[in-house]
């Protein structure tokens, strides 16, 4: 299991055998029209829902404009409070920092909150590879783990598991991870979360080393903020003698004010609730509570470069809120392991392009998972317009060629010639409406194969029109 899982295929193609999986379709189906119906009642409770959704674009602009300050601010804050903050270019550099903070404790086990940033740079396998385990202990981030399966959405990560699939996963694979399922363990959703809690109080409570990531980092204070629903977050935050928290260069905010705005679009885009059940928040180190060592990884892995371009950069200001997977029609037939990243659905498609770069054949094709309808920029609780950033990054992707795309030049260029030239267009309308009989329904050839499988070529009329007009308009 790959934290960035290139070398997968082409989005096109591994969400083929998706979209006729009618059992993952229903699952995703249910789901995430659930989930985008109480989102919906929990914003329109708020009169002023636009105007904190423009001021959460300010605020994430503004930091990217002068995130250079704010970073520096961030470090600053931290270590005066006790903590120790690393840089790390990537995502080797992130893992080896890791490694080496939980290998110096002397410690072979970690409990980890869920974190995107840690799934990014695959840092579970790099601990193993080390001979240190880490323990998933979200409950949907558990049932993947113990699946030895993917995450397949941003806040759901086994959103395409059923309660029948997670009772057999918890029944055949709990007792090698650790405590074992309940005997005679049944689908009902109390059953299934009490056997979660049950295996993983043992592991919270003999846990020396905890691994997070963060929502935010307010700059003036240091202060780092992890919202969950599930409380095993405050477990993972709390009870460990070291934590480590890997971040995202780009979840700095300013000022404490500032994530008051966020503490109120972020519960209602994601969980669809007014606030999130904890809100947890540590600053450096203190003697009386909590981890007496704290260290934060700041992970640029691409960062920077996504920040250069002008259009692309928005993506930054994403709260992983997964508001626009949950309205998107490609993601609910496709499913989020065919994007190959950790990033599915919209806001994935611009997102792991970014990041990693345009070189591999899935992130080349990811620009183009979109019907480009625009539901993810209206539901956007910072405003990033997803669509304006796919039709940048489809420029860029066909600006460095490839067959499709060198198939499509040699098409623009013939027709550029015949527009140019009237008396070749009009041979060649009338050698079409005369041959039209011989002419094919369905098209050969991959992209144009499957374009035609849905729908008739238009039908080619007896006579070209300028024929037909001067035969009726003299």
């Amino acid at each position: 299991m790959s934290g960035t899982y290139l070398g997968m295929p082409a989005f096109p193609e591994a969400a083929r055998a998706a979209v006729h999986d009618p059992g993952l379709r229903g699952n995703l189906r249910h789901a995430t029209h659930t989930i985008r119906g109480k989102r919906a009642r929990a914003v329109a409770e708020l009169d002023d829902w636009a105007q904190l959704r423009e001021a959460g674009k300010r605020i994430k602009d503004h930091t990217l404009r002068y995130l250079d300050r704010y970073l520096v601010r961030v470090e600053e804050a931290v270590t005066a409070a006790g903590g120790t903050v690393h840089w790390a270019a990537d995502a080797e550099e992130a893992n080896r920092i890791v490694a080496d903070l939980v290998k110096a404790t002397g410690e072979s086990e970690v409990v980890k909150v869920k974190s995107m940033a840690t799934q990014e740079i695959g840092l579970n396998e790099a601990l193993e590879a080390e001979g240190i385990r880490a323990y998933e202990t979200d409950l949907a981030e558990l049932i993947v783990q113990l699946g030895r399966d993917r995450p397949s959405h941003i806040l759901v990560p086994a959103i395409h598991r059923n309660r029948g699939e997670i009772r057999d996963i918890f029944r055949s694979e709990m007792g090698e991870w650790g405590r074992p399922a309940p005997e005679g363990l049944t689908d009902t959703p109390a059953e299934l979360a009490e056997a979660a809690r049950l295996h993983l109080r043992e592991k919270f409570l003999r846990a020396k080393v905890g691994i997070s990531g963060a929502n935010f980092m307010v700059a003036e204070t240091g202060t780092l903020v992890v919202v969950e629903s599930e409380g095993n977050g405050r477990m993972c935050l709390t009870l460990p003698e070291t934590l480590i928290s890997v971040v995202g260069i780009e979840k700095v905010v300013p000022t404490w004010r500032d994530l008051e705005v966020f503490l109120q679009l972020l519960p209602r885009s994601s969980t669809a609730e007014r606030m999130n059940p904890y809100t947890s928040m540590w600053t450096g180190t203190t003697d009386e509570d909590g981890p007496r060592a704290f260290h934060l990884v700041l992970l640029d892995n691409g960062r920077t470069d996504t920040l250069a371009d002008e259009v692309g950069r928005q993506a930054l200001r994403c709260i992983r809120c997964s508001a626009c997977l949950n309205v998107c029609p490609v993601y609910e037939r496709a499913g989020g392991h065919a994007y190959g990243s950790v990033y599915p659905g919209p806001i994935g498609a611009i997102l792991s392009p970014q990041l990693r770069g345009t070189g591999s054949e899935i992130d080349a094709s990811l620009p183009y998972a979109s019907s480009l309808c625009g539901a993810c920029y209206e539901v956007c609780p910072v405003a990033i317009d997803i669509p304006e950033v796919l039709v940048h990054l489809r420029e860029k992707v066909a600006d460095q060629g490839g067959k499709g795309h060198r198939l499509e030049g040699v098409a623009m260029r013939t027709a550029t010639w015949l527009l140019d030239h009237p008396a070749a267009l009009n041979a060649g309308e009338r050698l079409a409406s005369r041959t039209r009989k011989l002419h094919p329904k369905r098209l050969p050839g991959p992209g144009a194969r499957e374009w035609t499988n849905s729908r008739d070529l238009p039908a080619m009329p007896a006579e070209p029109f300028r024929d037909w007009w001067k035969k009726n308009h003299a």
